[in-house]
């Protein structure tokens, strides 16, 4: 249970707001000090030092030690708003930093990707604007000098170009995320080649374009004996088999064909030759694959047979040409297996 909770990124939500509040409140002590030394008391001052200065490191520790760090820094993004809420009657409702400060505050709430935080974060907002007022008497001097000005350019600038940097990074981290989901729903984890669903995709799409007499051929590949290999040798052996095969096929493919693992021992490649250049090809495969030696099985030795099919007069879906290529197989594996079948030159290996 400890594991699944330490696996619980909201759980590190407090390390990564840190730095926003750090930032954002000690850049927003700049215009709220230019505004105190017009209106300010003492006792503004020091609640604007306990805000600005002492609540970041203050609320770190309470989320760092507590029961439930993910629960306790969304109370404290909770009190992150109410402390700016109380700072604008503090300033007397001075315009622009007012606004600064209760905008940066939910930005940030924002970037923690918390459902609705920075909707609920108003009412703390304005919480503290009336507790403030209450204590200040809701003095209002709304109007903003060069110097407020001035000292609520850092927070404006520099709060909003980290904000933007932070969520690029998370935008390109959920790109990338998303690209690897893709991958593996297109990909076959042990063979590299695609899968057969993506595969007979890419095929039917490759058939729909291609132009009538241009030249394309499909080929079925299929060990040997891979039950064999995996009763005697285990399957771990036999994985790695299927894995050698499959880099074996993606060199030969490179970005001429479409290979794809159809399931099991069962591998389909379709390149965009006439079959005797696809029969080249098949019979480079059946030799790479009967040269391979596995050094925790040295006594394995492994073979293929490959059925060859020309493609299909018509209709655009891969089903009719894998049946042709696997009457093209069987027939190599009827004449004795570790051959290549379908084509002129379909002979047994020397």
């Amino acid at each position: 249970m400890k594991n699944d909770l330490s696996s619980n990124p909201l759980r590190q939500l407090y390390r990564r707001t840190y730095v926003l509040r750090v930032l954002g409140m000690g850049l927003g002590a700049l215009p709220i000090a230019v505004v105190l030394q017009q209106y300010g008391s003492w006792g503004a001052w020091a609640w604007a030092g306990l805000v600005c200065f002492a609540w970041p490191h203050l609320a770190f520790l309470m989320a760092r030690h507590g029961r439930d760090p993910a629960a306790t820094e969304r109370r404290n993004l909770l009190l992150d708003s109410f402390f700016a809420g109380t700072c604008a009657p503090l300033m007397h409702f001075n315009l622009l930093p007012s606004v600064v400060l209760i905008a940066v505050v939910a930005a940030d709430k924002v970037t923690t990707g918390i459902r609705g935080l920075w909707l609920r974060s108003l009412g703390w907002t304005a919480a503290g604007i009336v507790l403030g007022g209450l204590l200040t008497g809701f003095a209002a001097a709304p109007a903003s000098d060069m110097a407020v000005v001035m000292a609520s350019l850092p927070i404006l600038v520099i709060h909003t170009l980290v904000v933007s940097a932070i969520s690029y990074s998370l935008v390109r981290r959920l790109q990338l995320q998303n690209l690897r989901l893709k991958e593996l729903a297109h990909t076959d984890p042990l063979t590299g080649l695609h899968t057969r669903r993506h595969w007979e995709q890419r095929v039917a799409a490759m058939l729909a374009a291609l132009r009538p007499g241009a030249d394309a051929t499909l080929l079925l590949i299929d060990l040997d004996d891979f039950k064999v290999v995996n009763d005697t040798h285990g399957h771990p052996i036999g994985d790695d088999v299927l894995r050698a095969i499959g880099t074996i096929v993606r060199e030969q493919v490179a970005d001429r064909g479409l290979a794809g693992r159809l399931g099991g021992d069962e591998i389909a490649l379709v390149l965009p030759v006439d079959s005797s250049g696809a029969g080249a090809i098949a019979e480079r495969i059946r030799a790479d694959v009967e040269s391979l030696r596995f050094p925790l099985v040295p006594s394995l030795r492994c073979s293929v047979s490959i059925g060859i099919a020309s493609r299909p007069g018509g209709g655009n879906h891969p089903r009719q040409w894998i049946e042709a290529a696997d009457r093209a197989l069987y027939q190599a594996k009827d004449a004795g297996r570790n051959r290549v079948g379908g084509h002129a030159s379909d002979m047994p290996p020397r």
